[in-house]
């Protein structure tokens, strides 16, 4: 069968490379990709939903994955199914838990799972005088997509301002930043599973954990990810109480109210000393967490797929490597403010055979991939343990190298601590 990845970053790239490895998969297409996948996919320059559906009708494929937000809140998946093609993904309204952070908040606390307090205001001033009574640190985010950098944790009274003002006054998100949610700041471990649903029944993957922050300990802005790990070794306790609590309501309400979730669902939880929290609902895979999960996966992901189209993941059993994956992501200095593109990446070739090369933000000239984005490429590197493939890892990035080139040292760190 022929199999078709939407977009063009590290995620997509990894679904690309997972599919290919499927017996069921005769050759996976990636629109619009980028350069870095050809080994893995045939890339298709189509970029508008009319062009994408005449694509799959006229090439026969029988398997659509959307990998970004983007598309998905733009109802991408409702077109696809009118015209009964299969694809993978929430329709619209679904797709919405992750398009406004204000209706997800919303539907938390109309549905009792566990996240943390908040309030919604669409003007400033209502805003600023509500931080003025409250304790620090506070979380300010942007309502709609803001590409993973529309979440702020202010300590005082005057980065809180300057933040909504930034948002709300400089309009730095467009239209995703008219409204605003301010929460409480949670503490804890944060962590990220992912959840195969066929609207009804799931099936839950392994803990993975992501690493927002720009710079190493955690500091700096937050960013797309600059890289995971996995597994995040958290007990099965505590996962059978995540599918309880978050998963299974989550799914129950956004049926009831109309909006039948199927796909990925994608819930970031930080373990507070309360118990498990959502800080966030994706409706999609995550970006780098894809990058080491997929890679530890024993199954057809083609299969799993199909079981979510059949609305029989209910059957399915989620096999996993017995290793540990490391992946971090080598950025553009100055990422994710202002940064420069086209200077060469150098020493791909030099890169071990057992290490996975997913590529972001590339393009070629002649037979050079030059940068074209924030998150360049990430490397991922499976070992015994976390510390083996840190080791692996580390050791393969520092042979890549293009101007201004960044990246994190600590990534999995955390999770070699608690060994």
């Amino acid at each position: 069968m022929k199999v078709l990845i939407v977009g063009s970053g590290g995620r997509e790239h990894a679904i690309a490379w997972k599919c290919a490895q499927s017996k069921k998969a005769d050759i996976v297409f990636v629109a619009p990709g980028n350069p870095g996948m050809e080994n893995v996919a045939q890339l298709i320059q189509v970029q508008n939903t009319e062009e994408l559906i005449r694509f799959v009708k006229d090439e026969g494929i029988r398997l659509t994955i959307i990998g970004p937000e983007q598309p998905l809140t733009k109802g991408i998946v409702d077109e696809f199914i009118k015209e009964g093609l299969a694809v993978i993904g929430p329709s619209k309204l679904a797709a919405e838990i992750e398009g406004s952070k204000v209706f997800a908040k919303n539907f938390m606390k109309k549905y009792r799972i566990p996240t943390a307090d908040f309030e919604v205001f669409d003007e400033i001033v209502p805003a600023l005088d509500y931080i003025l009574e409250e304790e620090f640190p506070l979380v300010i985010k942007a309502d709609g997509l803001a590409a993973g950098k529309g979440v702020f944790i202010c300590n005082n009274y005057t980065e809180a301002e300057t933040i909504l003002n930034h948002i709300m006054h400089q309009n730095i998100f467009g239209n995703a930043g008219s409204r605003v949610v301010i929460e409480e700041c949670l503490h804890g471990e944060e962590t990220s599973l992912f959840a195969f649903t066929d609207g009804t029944h799931f099936v839950s993957t392994i803990f993975s954990q992501d690493h927002k922050q720009l710079l190493d300990g955690d500091k700096g802005p937050n960013t797309g990810g600059m890289g995971a790990y996995a597994p995040a070794h958290f007990t099965k306790d505590l996962k059978k109480k995540i599918d309880d609590a978050i998963i299974t309501p989550t799914l129950k309400g956004m049926k009831k109210e109309g909006r039948t979730f199927r796909g990925v669902l994608y819930a970031g939880i930080m373990l507070t000393q309360n118990g498990p929290k959502v800080l966030e609902f994706n409706c999609r895979l995550g970006d780098p967490e894809t990058q080491v999960i997929l890679p530890l996966l024993d199954n057809d992901l083609v299969n799993v797929c199909e079981a979510i189209l059949n609305e029989s993941i209910n059957e399915v059993d989620l096999n996993w490597k017995n290793k540990s994956a490391v992946n971090v992501v080598i950025a553009s200095g100055g990422y994710p403010g202002a940064y420069e593109k086209g200077y060469p990446i150098k020493g791909l070739d030099k890169v071990s055979d057992e290490t996975l090369i997913f590529f972001s933000g590339v393009k070629k000239e002649k037979d050079t991939l030059l940068t074209d984005g924030g998150r360049v490429l990430s490397l991922t590197a499976l070992g015994n343990d976390l510390k083996d493939a840190q080791e692996k890892v580390y050791q393969e990035v520092k042979k890549i190298s293009f101007s201004s080139s960044y990246y994190r040292t600590d990534i999995a760190q955390k999770g070699i601590l608690k060994l």
